[in-house]
């Protein structure tokens, strides 16, 4: 296998393509870096986590827009609550209105009622006021 789980020392000698490109300590280090157990930060690993974390967010978006959707519906259902007492209050302020129009109409018509009395009894009093003076009249005339 080309990958163990204790690195060993490799020496330069093994590969002599490498000893003309670099030189013995960095060829170490090369071969350390690639025998170095995989990380949790590493592979597969890494590309699980950035799965895991694209699920992750995902997952807070969903609920986020749960959330969201819930206050509007809550808030839907309130502008609701709010129009139907609206409606409720006009409902009866026009109910209180059509009644007192009905009162004033009636007392309107009770007052016009009234003042066609007492202008029938005006023209009578003044016509009876207008024979009393004739007979004034004719007494004084006949004295």
């Amino acid at each position: 296998m080309f990958f163990h789980e204790e690195a060993q020392p490799v020496h330069s000698s093994c590969f002599p393509l490498l000893e003309t490109m670099f030189t013995p300590t960095e060829i170490e280090e090369l071969f350390s870096l690639v025998n170095k157990p995989l990380s949790p930060e590493s592979g597969s690993q890494e590309s699980n986590r950035v799965v895991r974390s694209t699920h992750e967010r995902k997952l807070r978006r969903m609920q986020s827009n749960r959330e969201s959707a819930r206050r509007s519906r809550w808030r839907k259902k309130r502008h609701l609550e709010n129009l139907t007492n609206q409606a409720n209050r006009l409902r009866m302020e026009n109910r209180e209105l059509k009644n007192r129009l009905c009162l004033t109409m009636h007392q309107n018509l009770l007052v016009s009622l009234e003042n066609e009395r007492l202008r029938s009894e005006s023209v009578t009093l003044m016509a009876t006021l207008s024979n009393l003076y004739q007979i004034l009249a004719t007494m004084i005339s006949q004295q």
